[in-house]
């Protein structure tokens, strides 16, 4: 049985990246690549993420950029503030805290990301080039999940990967990208009727649907590959780890398993935004 530990490849992730930095800044006549977080309303959660991701990017040498707007805040002002990011010529990376308040059009706003700096893969047309086999970043959870599982060198191809969640920023792209790693790919949700019956076939399992163990552990095979993206009060996901992890070839922890992944991934793509911007 193998850990799948987010927390020691975001380390190494990080230490990659604080190197890239510096050559970055060589190159860029001093100049810091910057990455914008624009925070709508006063969620505590949402908050909460956003100061770890500033707090990443601090480690790592990245400069970051705090946008918060009130809850009150129409569509048409938070495209303003999306357009005049994406004219910055000093911002490498944009990442619109999720969710935003009902009353605006998420999907809108986070479409008016420009591709160049989509850090965090949330982009319609980013998931177009994505499932299309074409380059584009990947939404920052399931691009980081993907890495965890080929760090640990977990097989993929030809294997049957069950993903638990259809949202349009984690499950339905990490169902993209295991397809595109040649992996046969099964997507689930709450609604899937014999849902523990068609986990029980599944060589590896992503819980993805973001309900508090919502998968049980009695619907997983012994020696699946069991992945959990969820994240919940009193430090448990989307599935009931302690009834699988033992029986498991491998799974990641809740927490310091898929989390850590997430803000590391977003600190290499805003690096690798930035470089693309010196070509």
């Amino acid at each position: 049985m193998i850990v799948l530990s987010g927390k020691e490849l975001a380390s190494d992730i990080e230490n990659e990246v604080s190197r890239r930095v510096a050559d970055y800044r060589a190159k860029a006549a001093g100049r810091t690549p910057i990455l914008a977080t624009i925070l709508v309303g006063d969620d505590p959660a949402s908050a909460t993420y956003v100061r770890m991701k500033q707090n990443a990017c601090r480690r790592v040498g990245l400069g970051s950029r705090r946008i918060e707007l009130p809850a009150a805040t129409r569509t048409e002002e938070l495209l303003a503030e999306i357009q005049r990011l994406n004219e910055d010529e000093e911002v490498q990376g944009i990442l619109l805290q999720h969710p935003v308040p009902d009353h605006i059009d998420e999907r809108e706003c986070f479409d008016a990301i420009s591709l160049a700096k989509d850090v965090d893969g949330v982009t319609s047309l980013g998931f177009g080039r994505l499932s299309m086999g074409r380059p584009a970043f990947g939404s920052a959870t399931p691009a980081g999940i993907l890495r965890l599982l080929r760090h640990y060198e977990i097989e993929l191809e030809g294997r049957l990967a069950a993903v638990v969640g259809r949202s349009p920023i984690l499950g339905k792209p990490m169902a993209a990208m295991l397809l595109n790693a040649n992996a046969t790919v099964i997507v689930c949700h709450s609604k899937t009727r014999n849902l523990p019956d068609i986990l029980r076939q599944a060589d590896i399992v992503v819980g993805a649907v973001g309900r508090p163990e919502f998968i049980r552990g009695e619907w997983i095979r012994d020696g699946a590959v069991v992945v959990d993206a969820g994240y919940h009060p009193g430090q448990v996901g989307d599935i009931e780890l302690s009834a699988v992890a033992d029986r498991s070839a491998a799974y990641t922890p809740v927490p310091g398993g898929v989390g850590p992944m997430t803000i590391a991934t977003l600190l290499e793509h805003t690096m690798t935004a930035a470089e693309r911007s010196l070509a």
